[in-house]
């Protein structure tokens, strides 16, 4: 074992390059998992960039080392590098390196795209440049899903599957809670009935992720013992929440027990002896929030329209009069107030505006600080949905032809969205990582050892590396992808964001046993397209910004095998000249 030190600059920069990637994957593809739940209204923006950390963290971490080889194997024959490490080494690294700058541009733009095909380009591009085409595993030997688990043959495939499958389960989902709960008598009931069995559904799939992916653990259970694991460990958490859970939301919403706290979760079933809730304070603005406020109904939308056009009539009138009377009076009725127009509550920025003084002064620097940790988090990203560009479309129209629900259903649907949202985040952290420091960890193990290594080992270090990397990106650029998501797409609501999620997460999982290629930027998107699809009609979705979404997918392996493959070619063909003393 030696140490392939004249080749310090080559782990530079992957080391550079795989943060760089590791931070767009969590700027792009994270955002993708919980645009739904910040759409909906279910948590807010720094709610959901905090839950996002802790999750995708804990994911890379503890099951990200399982799937980090999958990257180089199953795309290019290493076998071929065994006599030129080092070769394989500059590949990686311009593997990375093409990702890394194509996934800044595609955030940059707002495009969500997937990680994994980005990086699969990247190799793709550098295994053609370096071993030529025969070296590339275009399609896997044997029969079955074997043969479409691995090569490139998958990312073909991908583009139907996830979307395919991840539409089909969302849209099942929201139709059984559309007609099971939100258009039956008293849905407020019904969904409270319905909490504990879908918390215990969304306990078992993720079960199933740990215990069939595995991770930094061993498994020992036998294979009869896995399927009573999963099954005892969703019951039991529903047994908890229909403990101690459902006690406090029948108080929450039912009673409108407005001074119950989370704090009081623990009491459980004790918190059905609590007396009538006195009247709330005057100033009193809690309670369960409107989660269709600016989206108007059908009704109110035309009648708003039809309100404008009158005064823009009135106006046209009053211009051509030449009477100044009638200009002004048009003018009045025109700024006239209309009680269907929406006006958005200002947004309370958490980093304020630049004080006085002197740039090294310490309020300034101060503030310079705050700007620099929370000027990604301090979005609106809600309001952000809403402003109308070339992919956007009649968002108005589009969101007027869905259904509005009882808000207090919905809010029992905000819960189980946090936990979809969390468990998709989790299976995320534990994919998508790999695409960052499956390379990264190729091109730290042949500087360290002078081989191609037999097998990826991942050291933990190098998982926590792309853990905070990702993490940064979320919290730092992550607003860039969820402003182009959620509302954009389709109307969002708790019970359709938690349909999205839950269809997402089935796929995610189902693919992950049967080793179906998926992205997990096209399932959400798959289902969002699915649920959006039973909102209604074909209307309902905004296919401008799902047409954008799916070119996207399209260039990205394209894109990075060309800036992969242009980069390694030069660099090995490059001329060398050598000097005589």
């Amino acid at each position: 074992m030696s140490t392939l030190h004249q080749y310090d600059y080559l782990l530079a920069i992957g080391t550079i390059f795989a943060f760089l990637d590791a931070w767009n994957i969590g700027a792009n593809d994270v955002a993708n998992s919980w645009a739904t739940s910040v759409g909906s209204r279910s948590v807010t923006y720094i709610q959901a960039m905090g839950l996002a950390s802790v999750m995708e963290f804990a994911g890379s971490l503890g099951v990200g080392a399982r799937v980090a080889d999958t990257i180089r194997t199953k795309v290019v024959d290493t076998s071929l590098f065994k006599e030129t490490p080092a070769m394989l080494m500059l590949g990686m690294v311009c593997a990375v390196t093409a990702s890394s700058l194509y996934l800044t541009l595609a955030t940059r733009l707002g495009l969500p795209v997937s990680t994994t095909h980005s990086i699969m380009g990247g190799v793709i591009g550098m295994g053609i440049a370096a071993v030529g085409v025969d070296g590339i595993q275009w399609v896997a030997p044997g029969t079955g899903t074997a043969k479409i688990s691995s090569g490139v043959i998958q990312v073909f495939l991908a583009w139907i599957i996830a979307p395919g499958l991840a539409g089909c389960f969302g849209a099942i989902i929201f139709l059984v809670t559309k007609f099971g709960v939100m258009l039956r008598k008293n849905p407020v009931m019904k969904a409270l009935f319905l909490v504990p069995v879908y918390f215990a559904i969304t306990a078992m799939l993720l079960t199933m992720l740990l215990l069939w992916k595995g991770g930094n653990y061993e498994v020992k259970l036998k294979d009869a013992e896995i399927p009573g694991t999963i099954v005892g460990v969703g019951a039991a958490w529903g047994l908890l929440v229909a403990i101690f859970g459902c006690p406090w939301l029948y108080r929450k919403v039912v009673r409108d027990d407005w001074q119950l706290g989370i704090w009081h979760l623990p009491l459980g079933p004790l918190l059905l002896r609590r007396g009538d809730p006195p009247e709330p304070p005057a100033d009193y603005h809690g309670g369960i929030k409107d989660y269709y406020e600016g989206h108007l109904t059908k009704e109110e939308l035309d009648e708003r329209r039809a309100h404008e056009a009158g005064l823009r009539v009135q106006t046209d009138e009053g211009a051509t009069s030449g009477n100044q009377d009638n200009k002004i009076n048009s003018m009045d009725n025109v700024s006239s107030h209309d009680p269907n127009e929406h006006v958005p509550k200002p947004h309370r920025s958490m980093v304020g505006p630049r004080p006085d003084g002197r740039w090294y002064s310490g309020p300034v620097l101060f503030w310079y600080l705050k700007w620099a940790i929370f000027r990604g988090v301090d979005q609106d990203v809600v309001n952000m949905q809403k402003k109308r560009n070339m992919l956007s479309g009649d968002l108005e129209a589009i969101h007027a032809r869905a259904a509005h629900y009882d808000n207090r259903a919905e809010y029992m649907y905000s819960f189980l969205q946090v936990m979809t949202a969390s468990t998709a985040s989790f299976t995320h952290g534990a994919n998508d990582i790999a695409n960052a420091i499956g390379p990264y960890a190729t091109i730290y193990q042949i500087w360290h050892s002078g081989a191609v290594p037999s097998k990826a080992q991942v050291p933990t270090w190098i998982l926590a590396f792309g853990g905070v990397a990702l993490v940064i990106g979320l919290w730092t650029y992550g607003y860039n992808i969820m402003r182009n998501l959620g509302n954009r797409i389709t109307l969002h609501s708790p019970s359709r964001g938690f349909s999205m999620e839950l269809g997402s997460v089935i796929t995610i999982v189902i693919a992950t046993r049967l080793k179906l290629p998926i992205s997990t930027t096209q399932c959400i998107t798959g289902a969002t397209v699915g649920v959006g699809l039973c909102n209604g009609d074909w209307r309902t979705i905004n296919w401008r910004m799902v047409a954008w979404i799916y070119g996207g997918w399209i260039i990205t392996l394209p894109t990075a095998g060309l800036i992969s493959g242009i980069l390694m070619g030069i660099i090995i063909n490059a001329p060398r000249w050598g000097f005589q003393g």
